[in-house]
């Protein structure tokens, strides 16, 4: 039978092919295990708003695995104090920041009256079946720490651990805290704030100042009173008094009251949580700084009262301990989280 006469040629052609192919393998680099492993890692980004019962309640989520929900102080604030220094936590948990209710870049709410403790309960326990966190580690600092508490003691199976980072239990305590802070303040510092308290801290300047504090009361009370309270080993730089007025006045004045920043008199008065904290039986982290605000003998009551719970106190921090020491910070919740 006679062959085609292209036949071999191409058969050739195919194993000089085949040769260079196998070459071009043989001189490429094999890329070792190690080599893939410490490739730059990508830390997943989503943000969004989740409709709690007609309340908009703004999320950002970053990286993956055990889910870590964070709630914020003020009231009135929004989470971006947080930033960046909680954001190493992401590297191995979903990381879940929101803005309370009216805070942030969560919408304002027309009725004041609905800015309560127990009304943010429901809106964390909305946004934790809306995306799907099972059962979640709640972070809240400050008045975000009340928040926690507050859902802990209404929600405690819908949580895996709870930390509390410098907080109070109870606002009457929390206002005994202020009584001691004003008796430390320089004569000329304590003038000046009862001054501006007695002659009534809103409704003064040009019609966009006069639903909050003045500038000399914010640099005042902010400024100078709470500094040492605010940051020890390492200041924020960038801390401005004035722009730290950048809140949520109708919710602070609802909740913190109105007159102003050493008496808590809003509807914050209805967080008397010390007698019930026993019934918290979820593994609890308690964090405080040895300079804070909100005094570390509050948090060792609550370390008392929550059985089996750690009392970290931070050396040289203030109410910003995250600032102050951002890696003993981020090493105690790892570790904390990681048990």
């Amino acid at each position: 039978m006679l062959r085609d006469r292209g036949t071999i040629p191409r058969m050739k052609k195919a194993a000089l092919l085949l040769m260079a192919s196998l070459c071009l393998v043989a001189a490429s680099p094999v890329q070792s295990p190690a080599a893939k492993s410490s490739s730059p890692a990508v830390l997943r980004l989503s943000e969004g708003f989740v409709d709690a019962n007609g309340v908009l309640i703004y999320f950002k989520s970053l990286g993956d695995g055990p889910p870590l929900l964070v709630v914020h102080g003020g009231p009135g604030a929004s989470h971006d104090y947080f930033l960046p220094y909680l954001l190493p936590l992401a590297r191995h948990h979903r990381l879940v920041f929101i803005d309370e209710r009216g805070s942030g870049r969560s919408p304002k709410l027309e009725d004041a009256r609905l800015y309560t403790v127990e009304s943010m309960v429901e809106d964390v326990e909305a946004v934790r079946q809306a995306l799907r966190l099972g059962r979640p580690t709640l972070l809240g600092h400050s008045y975000g720490g009340v928040l926690a508490q507050a859902y802990a003691l209404k929600y405690p199976n819908n949580l895996s651990k709870l930390i509390l980072g410098s907080t109070f239990s109870s606002t009457k305590e929390m206002n005994q805290v202020f009584v001691r802070m004003r008796e430390k303040m320089p004569a000329e510092l304590k003038s000046r704030i009862e001054k501006a308290e007695k002659d009534g801290l809103y409704g003064h300047g040009k019609d966009y100042e006069k639903n909050r504090y003045t500038g000399d009361y914010m640099t005042a009370a902010w400024g100078e009173a709470y500094f040492p309270y605010l940051y020890q080993r390492r200041p924020d730089p960038n801390f401005d008094p004035i722009a730290a007025g950048n809140i949520s006045w109708d919710l602070y004045r609802e909740m913190w009251g109105s007159h102003g920043e050493f008496v808590i008199d809003g509807n914050l008065t209805s967080a008397e949580y010390t007698d019930r904290l026993s019934s918290i039986r979820i593994p609890t982290l308690i964090l405080v700084g040895d300079h804070d605000e909100c005094d570390p003998g509050l948090s060792r009551v609550m370390q008392e009262k929550i059985a089996g719970s750690k009392l970290v106190v931070f050396p040289q921090s203030g109410h910003m301990t995250f600032v102050d020491q951002p890696q003993m910070f981020v090493k105690t919740v790892e570790g904390f989280l990681e048990k």
